[in-house]
């Protein structure tokens, strides 16, 4: 058992990236919007949104303490997205359950940790 302590404060950066569908390009434009949650037996949590770069790459920066409370004792995070374009949802990615945030190896103190999702090939 690990001894380490996550910091509620530090910031946590969670990115995705996209491309279409048939070409291969990345998905931009400003009418793609991408939410990010965490999955909760009660009500799910709404950790943020970005907008995609001009790599289609969105990040979404959030604290422990946006997901954790006392009705929800775990520690590491069930996460998911949803991709919007112009307020219609175009892809909802599966949830990636029992993020381990504290066992990763590349998490420095004091400077967070970016948690790559991956990159999703959707029609755009």
């Amino acid at each position: 058992m690990s001894s380490f302590s996550l910091d509620a404060e530090m910031d946590i950066e969670v990115k995705a990236a996209f491309i279409s569908k048939g070409s291969d390009a990345p998905v931009t434009g400003s009418g793609y919007e991408f939410r990010l949650y965490e999955k909760d037996f009660m009500e799910n949590d709404y950790l943020g949104v970005s907008v995609l770069d001009e790599h289609g790459v969105a990040k979404v920066s959030f604290k422990r303490k946006d997901y954790m409370d006392f009705l929800n004792p775990e520690t590491n995070p069930d996460l998911y997205f949803a991709l919007y374009n112009d307020e219609a949802l175009i892809f909802q990615s599966k949830v990636v359950n029992d993020v381990d945030i504290e066992g990763m190896k590349e998490f420095v103190m004091g400077e967070g940790k970016v948690i790559d999702l991956g990159t999703f090939l959707i029609e755009a």
